[in-house]
């Protein structure tokens, strides 16, 4: 597959600079499902951190296993190593406040990214739609995670309680250069997150002393995600590498990297040759993906969309249903996931690339809000990834094909409806929509 960059980009720009992936070699990537394999791995990392842990995480729930990372954080935290955790105000707004008394008291160095203070703010402050929904965490600059798994059992669900199967989910975890943007993103929005709303008022007093003024340069070199001459000189050498495997690090942001997710995935499926599996809960993307995948299925690709069989939001499911003839009459074939609850963000492509990470295919992941994926290609990896899909297809029931000329009268408004409701949440959030892409 013909994905490659100029690897020369590396040499002069930091990664954030560049708005296509930048892959580089000389990393090594595990794949783990569900939180059963991520949190005991994350809780044997950070047992060994010697000088830092960094996290991101949309939702923070200290019932059940993840209870066993926050108490890795906090020992590691008790000595010595400097932990920092960012979460999202809106996803850990029912966290217990205990957990994050817990974690202060022994010291971990905890913020919480845009807190909401009741739903007037959500309306006067715009940007407080546009939600960090990261899931990173990096461990001394030398092993990073990267997935769609929040801090919560995979057995247990904030608004439907506990379940007997557990929830669908990817994660990567990675060593080598390719954890230098990821631990660069964690730090930038941490930095972000504790400037808060009030840094007009601290400004002038950082002003009138030369020291703070000195930090505050740092600290916001810090949240302009820019790597260092030497962070861009590891990641320049490793970019002509094609062993063990190749990695970048993508991200959506609303400044520089606004459409990086959904470029790389639309020109992985425009590539695509034989095999498109993509697995997603929340599916409603712009008319150009749409396109995309049955342009592919029209050339003979196999293409197979895994949705949720069991919705958590009913209107989500809405949503992704309306599109199931327009993409069925062309060859996309549609399944729905019936074992469990399904979290997963996948995409795998021809059995040699895959993405996974926190973007959905929504607009709300697709134009508002802070994602991060980890895209891979090698063959190892993405086959190994196409034998953990082929089980999660088997345990799905294909969505009985539709034509859209017999779709019932109510199909039109509600697709309507559907897309009102989109352009107006984008619109709360202060994001055009993009009228080729509805």
């Amino acid at each position: 597959m013909a994905f490659d960059e100029d690897p020369q980009q590396a040499l002069s720009l930091a990664w954030y600079a560049q708005r296509t992936p930048v892959y580089t070699g000389g990393n090594t990537v595990q794949l783990l499902q569900g939180g059963r394999a991520l949190f005991p791995a994350m809780v044997a990392a950070i047992d060994e951190a010697q000088h830092e842990v960094w996290l991101a995480m949309y939702l923070v729930s200290a019932v059940g296993q993840p209870a066993l990372v926050l108490k890795a954080l906090r020992r590691a935290a008790r000595r010595g190593v400097q932990v920092r955790l960012v979460v999202d105000g809106v996803g850990c707004s029912d966290t217990d406040p205990e957990a994050w008394r817990d974690l202060s008291a022994d010291g971990v160095q905890l913020v919480m990214y845009r807190p909401v203070k009741g739903w007037w703010s959500l309306l006067t402050e715009p940007r407080d739609w546009r939600r960090m929904h990261l899931k990173l965490c990096v461990i001394d600059d030398r092993l990073g995670f990267v997935g769609g798994i929040n801090l919560i059992d995979d057995l247990h669900d904030l608004a439907h309680g506990w379940s007997q199967q557990p929830r669908l989910d990817y994660a990567l975890g990675v060593q080598g250069p390719a954890v230098l943007p990821i631990q660069h993103t964690i730090r930038a929005f941490w930095m972000r997150a504790q400037f808060g709303h009030d840094w007009r008022d601290d400004l002038l007093g950082w002003l009138r002393q030369p020291k703070r003024l000195r930090r505050l340069q740092a600290a916001w070199q810090q949240a302009r995600l820019k790597l260092s001459p030497a962070e861009q000189s590891t990641l320049a050498h490793h970019a002509h590498s094609r062993q063990p495997v190749r990695v970048a690090f993508v991200m959506r942001d609303n400044l520089r990297q606004r459409s990086t997710i959904e470029r790389s995935v639309r020109q992985a499926i425009e590539q695509a040759r034989s095999s498109v599996d993509l697995v997603c809960p929340y599916f409603y993307p712009g008319r150009v993906l749409r396109k995309a995948l049955v342009r592919a299925a029209q050339r003979g690709v196999k293409v197979r969309l895994l949705l949720q069989g069991k919705p958590d939001y009913l209107l989500a499911a809405l949503a992704a249903r309306v599109l199931y003839a327009e993409l069925q009459q062309h060859g996309v074939r549609v399944f729905e996931y019936q074992a469990a609850l399904l979290h997963a963000k996948v995409i795998c492509v021809d059995g040699e690339w895959c993405s996974v990470g926190s973007s959905n295919f929504d607009p709300l992941s697709l134009q508002m809000n802070l994602e991060a994926n980890l895209l891979v290609k090698d063959r190892g990896v993405a086959q190994q990834m196409t034998r953990h899909l082929q089980a999660d297809f088997a345990a799905s029931t294909e969505a009985p094909r539709q034509h859209p000329d017999a779709a019932p009268w109510w199909a039109r408004p509600l697709r309507a409806m559907i897309s009102w409701t989109a352009r107006t949440y984008l619109r709360l959030g202060g994001v055009r929509w993009r009228k080729r892409r509805s």
